[in-house]
């Protein structure tokens, strides 16, 4: 099994504790990789929306925010997938 990163390894861990108590139950990692995916897409939809009331570079400023939290949990997902 590759060395993850340590984000994806706190994900790991973390759902393990509250799944099953054990550490090393690598099985779930495609699992915990689709709910990563789903909470980004929950958080940061592919085509967000955005109020046009808010200034230009508000919105800049708001879009590259969840773009980067987007991509941030897409990264930990697919590398949890990968292993």
């Amino acid at each position: 099994m590759p060395e993850l990163s340590p984000a994806a390894q706190q994900v790991f861990w973390a759902f393990n504790r509250a799944a099953s108590g054990k550490p090393d139950d690598w099985h779930y990692l495609p699992a915990i990789a689709a709910a990563l995916e789903a909470a980004a897409d929950q958080v940061v939809p592919l085509q967000a929306e955005h109020s046009r009331q808010r200034s230009a570079t508000r919105r800049y400023v708001e879009q590259w925010t969840c773009w980067n939290l987007r991509q941030k949990l897409l990264a930990i997902a697919a590398e949890l997938k990968a292993s």
